[in-house]
């Protein structure tokens, strides 16, 4: 088995096990509560699939980047959902309860929209290389790795809750070692090109994540703890949907180092970022978010 055999594998079994842990978390009624709210539904949408992707594409024409690191960095953009959300949420003092109801739909969505969004944007910073997808293959597997399992672990949840919970524990420190797995392994393989980013490339991955934190807060909403989680649920992109993408499309290329890099750089911007976020709210201000 070759080493990008071995990395797709290794990423779809991540990816999988991933989607199954989040559901084995989650309770319907987290999604329903959410689902109802048709303007919280659309403002989230719009800060995902439009304003996040457009400033990618902005940053990508603008530093001219190349072609294929310009296809991981858009791959990272188009796929939200990411399981550290809700985490990130509790960290800056924000509604848990809604940062995990928009993370399963975005999630679950982004499985039929992420694939289109690429479609049709992956031309526009292709230049003379032939960047595309096959958005019939790449729904139908991120349907297979991704909706199903997430709607296996929310089956489990909701007709046997007590294994559930005694599987959940499990699956949260499965899932935290295959993806440093994956990291790492991704790293070993390709460390000569991330060593290679440039600092204008640190540079556009940081205006990225303020633009996925500006996107999300302007559009949060009026109600302070929901505006922090659509705020961090939006910044933090899916790096397991967006690794599955890359390696299944652009196999050994600078499109997957492009999209692991931004992977790592926003986990720890957002991390330092939110944690300092929830340490400056006042107490009484905590109060009202717990509440």
């Amino acid at each position: 088995m070759s080493i990008q055999s071995i990395i797709n594998l290794l990423v779809t079994i991540t990816l999988l096990e991933m989607m199954a842990t989040i559901g084995l978390g989650v309770t319907l009624s987290h999604v329903a509560a959410v689902g109802k709210d048709a303007s919280l539904l659309t403002r989230a949408a719009i800060a995902n699939y439009v304003l996040i992707p457009l400033a990618a594409f902005a940053l990508l024409l603008l530093f001219h980047a190349h072609p294929l690191v310009a296809a991981g960095f858009l791959i990272a953009a188009v796929c939200p959902g990411a399981p550290y959300g809700p985490p990130f949420t509790g960290m800056a003092k924000g509604n848990v309860d809604v940062s995990v109801g928009l993370m399963v739909i975005l999630a679950a969505s982004s499985a039929l929209i992420s694939p289109i969004l690429l479609h049709f944007m992956l031309p526009l910073v292709a230049g003379n290389e032939p960047l595309k997808v096959n958005v019939l293959k790449m729904v139908t597997t991120l349907f297979l790795t991704q909706f199903i399992p997430l709607c296996v672990g929310l089956a489990v949840r909701e007709t046997r809750p007590k294994l559930a919970e005694k599987l959940l524990g499990p699956a949260k420190k499965l899932s935290t070692v295959l993806n440093l797995v994956v990291f790492g392994f991704i790293l070993y393989v390709q460390w000569r090109t991330l060593a290679d980013i440039s600092a204008k490339g640190f540079l556009g991955m940081f205006v990225l994540v303020v633009a996925t934190v500006i996107a999300g807060w302007v559009l949060g909403g009026t109600n302070v703890p929901i505006r922090r989680a659509m705020t961090a649920t939006t910044a933090v992109r899916n790096v397991g949907v967006s690794l599955v993408i890359a390696t299944g499309s652009f196999p050994g290329t600078s499109a997957v180092t492009a999209a692991l890099a931004y992977a790592v750089f926003q986990t720890i911007v957002l991390a330092l970022f939110v944690l300092a976020w929830g340490k400056a709210i006042p107490v009484r201000e905590e109060v009202r978010a717990a509440a």
